[in-house]
């Protein structure tokens, strides 16, 4: 059982920069594969990023690639994503979520998910 909370969002203006983080409860985090996802008003939730239980492999969705970076520290339980160059179609609520083994892209494959931090990206 894994137990994850996102802090860091907030509002921020065009061409800023976040930080978010997602903090795991629970053992072996470094077998849980933590993807971060992203869901705007009225839309649907789509995969932003992912990470590997190691860090080892990283995978984004083409429209973050070169602005957005995924990070682990196992010591701490924490997934980072540090967001950079950010737009107002980055608005949205970002999730992460995690599950053991294997880094898939669709949300119907990740087992635990935290509550959410919102994402304002203002023009």
């Amino acid at each position: 059982q894994v137990q994850l909370v996102e802090s860091g969002g907030g509002l921020v203006q065009a061409g800023g920069s976040l930080r978010l983080s997602c903090a795991a409860s629970g053992r072996a985090f470094d077998s849980y594969t933590v993807g971060w996802f992203r869901q705007a008003p009225g839309k649907d939730r789509d995969f932003a990023a992912a990470i590997s239980g190691r860090g080892s492999n990283t995978y984004y969705t083409d429209s973050v690639k070169g602005r957005f970076t995924i990070s682990r520290d196992n010591a701490k339980n924490t997934v980072y994503l540090q967001m950079n160059s950010l737009k107002p179609e980055d608005t949205a609520v970002y999730y992460c979520a995690a599950r053991q083994y294997g880094v898939f892209y669709s949300k119907s494959m990740y087992d635990y998910w935290g509550q959410g931090t919102e994402v304002t990206v203002s023009s």
